[in-house]
């Protein structure tokens, strides 16, 4: 068997963040509607929509 490492890289070294925000509760419903109809999980959704929003977004 060989002797190589195991290497691992640090937790948020992957170029994501863990952050709270609050949402409401009817919004919520309606992510993970979406989420199980899409087959998406909640936070892989809300990634797509953030991209798409920031993407997309027009300030007057």
């Amino acid at each position: 068997m060989s002797e190589e490492p195991l290497i691992i890289k640090k937790r948020g070294e992957d170029g994501n963040r863990v952050i709270t925000v609050r949402i409401r509760e009817d919004i919520l419903s309606e992510l993970d509607r979406l989420a199980a109809e899409s087959n998406y999980s909640r936070n892989e959704l809300i990634n797509i929509i953030l991209r798409y929003g920031i993407k997309n977004i027009k300030i007057e």
